[in-house]
């Protein structure tokens, strides 16, 4: 699936604004087929965003089940004889659109984008009515997991991650257009020796037959290698590669022909670089890299996840005023435009599914909230491993293209100290690797299974583990934290991977001071950082350090979140706290 692009022979139509709007918790709208007329007592929604705020209403917020969208598309009368498409970027947690009367897809996942040709069923020059019901329903059978409870005849999410159930429209829609024989998915892979570079490319064509040219364009305009043929490796002497902190990109303009005539053109960003795990090492371009960044998450007042480009420029830029070079997208797949601008500025990613919370001894950050095994015929079982795996291949099929991407991780904090683990991951990540051979792969572990007991770390090609020392462990007393997170550390180091400590940190309110250096308060937080950073410093092997969060972030409500995790360096409203300037005097010490 290419992404949507504006060419000589393409067009694109945004239809981000405002929908019609219509909450359906009692699921009337699919026994009546709303979409088939304009939906009765509709609202205005915002697209993209989360619905659950945007309304000063509980119905809102803790809505549970369908919600309904709908607007008229006006067709572009240029498009005449060209393939349409209608694309969705995301639809939290699953979709089903309708063109007119006609249903043209449906979709299980909330953070990957899916699309339907409806060339048959739009007129060129006339509109159409688009009607998407979207629902937030987690279950056993999905990824993230959850489970809907009757609470005396009212509908209640239970969910098992610690972040708020966000859901809508999260990001773009679009209407667009491509010729009927098209540039149909694109894979390109990249090699670099010696200061040669190579582009392996991979072109699909769809629609029919054509003859497929290639040209690498670097980024100052000029042609630096050409190809021909469907598949190939184009190769480049001194060539300038991508690297952590400056993202090069060249262009790799694809173009069909049929009898000389050019009927297709688009282009794919390409930064040549390499990855590479070698013993303890982690090895970007055969030179030792070291991770130093942030947890993230896609949360906004307001907006919730609707992605937002103030609001990204804004964090890109709070990023490297305090020296990070790299985050990771916990607990989900990000927006493309966040990761075409990790490509344009240099910022390395690890890029995550939304796996979380198969773990139900770790039942929304509380231990021990659920005695179930989390792998059962009655919860997280095959049917699950599959809508997994699914959602494995659409995250490689949409990222793969990515230079920032240097890892896939498959899954936040899962239960693995059991066979049943080891079973249900080994699979998993056999597929990631089948799908991308060039990249590591791992699972993020947490503390419930440390080094030796862990039946799914060995399975890895890198160590990532969250732990909170000082916090959830040792609260009060950063010197006991200290001795258990250093033996922690080496014997995971002991294992022969590099380890990077993918979230540590804990609660700080902001505004919040004392003397002494007392839980929750900005000082404490300085502490139990500095601690966690001068074991970071004594253990070899340890190749990154990745600060939980970068941002105060909404979760459900709860007695041990108050308003929400306030673990961010940075208010939800991106105020510094004390603990991000001694990060920047720490990651950018000549600042």
């Amino acid at each position: 699936m290419m992404r949507p692009q504006d060419t000589p022979t393409r067009e694109t139509k945004s239809l981000d604004g405002l929908w019609d709007f219509v909450l359906d918790a009692a699921g009337d709208g699919r026994r009546d087929q709303w979409w088939r007329a304009p939906l009765v007592g509709s609202r205005s929604m915002p697209v993209p965003a989360s619905y659950n705020d945007i309304v000063p209403s509980a119905d809102f917020r803790d809505h549970v089940g369908d919600a309904w969208y709908q607007r008229r598309v006006q067709v572009p009368a240029g498009w005449v004889g060209q393939r349409i498409v209608l694309r969705f970027d995301a639809a939290t947690h699953r979709a089903t659109v309708y063109v007119d009367d006609v249903e043209v897809v449906s979709h299980e996942g909330g953070y990957t984008p899916f699309e339907a040709d409806v060339t048959a069923l739009v007129t060129p020059g006339s509109a159409a009515r688009v009607t998407v019901v979207v629902n937030n329903e987690l279950t056993f059978r999905s990824i993230p997991p959850g489970e809907v409870l009757d609470d005396g005849g009212r509908r209640r999410q239970r969910y098992h991650h610690d972040f708020f159930n966000y859901a809508g429209l999260h990001r773009t829609v679009r209407l667009c257009s491509t010729p009927r024989v098209h540039v149909a998915d694109l894979v390109v892979t990249t090699g670099l020796d010696d200061g040669t570079g190579t582009v392996g490319y991979d072109v699909e064509v769809g629609g029919g037959v054509a003859e497929v040219s290639v040209a690498l364009v670097d980024a100052e305009g000029r042609e630096v290698a050409t190809g021909s043929g469907a598949s190939g490796t184009l190769v480049v002497p001194d060539v300038h590669p991508w690297r952590p902190g400056e993202g090069y990109l060249h262009d790799l303009v694809v173009t069909l022909h049929v009898d000389g005539v050019v009927i297709d053109t688009c282009t794919q960003p390409v930064g040549v670089r390499t990855v590479e795990v070698r013993g303890s090492s982690f090895l970007i371009n055969g030179e030792p890299f070291y991770f130093r960044g942030f947890g993230k998450h896609e949360d906004a007042a307001v907006r919730g996840k609707g992605h937002d480009d103030a609001l990204m420029v804004h964090d890109f830029e709070l990023m490297a005023w305090i020296g990070a070079n790299s985050f990771r997208t916990s607990h989900y797949p990000y927006a493309e435009e966040v990761l075409d601008y990790a490509d344009r500025h240099g910022i390395v990613v690890i890029d995550e599914t939304a796996a979380v919370g198969l773990n139900l001894p770790l039942s929304g950050g509380q231990i021990g909230a659920d005695t179930r095994a989390t792998y059962s015929s009655e919860t997280i079982d095959d049917t699950t491993r599959e809508v997994h795996a699914q959602a494995i291949r659409e995250l490689v099929a949409r990222d793969r293209n990515h230079p920032s991407v240097v890892v896939w991780c498959i899954a936040n904090e899962p239960e693995t100290t059991s066979e049943e683990s080891r079973a249900y991951f080994a699979p998993l990540l056999d597929l990631t690797r089948e799908l991308d051979p060039t990249r590591p792969v791992g699972v993020v572990n947490m503390f419930l299974a440390p080094a030796g007991r862990c039946r799914v770390s060995d399975l890895c090609d890198i160590t990532m583990i969250n732990r909170y020392y000082g916090w959830y462990v040792d609260a009060g007393d950063l010197a006991a934290a200290e001795v258990r997170l250093e033996a922690e550390l080496r014997a995971w180091a002991a294992q022969g991977r590099p380890v990077v400590l993918t979230e540590y940190g804990g609660d700080a309110l902001p505004g919040l001071h004392a003397i002494a250096d007392v839980p929750w308060t900005e000082e404490y937080q300085v502490a139990l950082l500095d601690m966690t950073h001068r074991v970071l410093d004594r253990v070899d092997g340890v190749v990154g350090e990745h600060v939980w969060n970068f941002a105060d972030f909404a979760t459900s409500s709860g007695v041990s979140r108050v308003d929400g995790n306030r673990k961010g360096v940075f208010t939800r409203e991106r105020r510094p706290k004390a603990v991000a300037h001694a990060l920047r005097r720490r990651w950018r010490p000549t600042a």
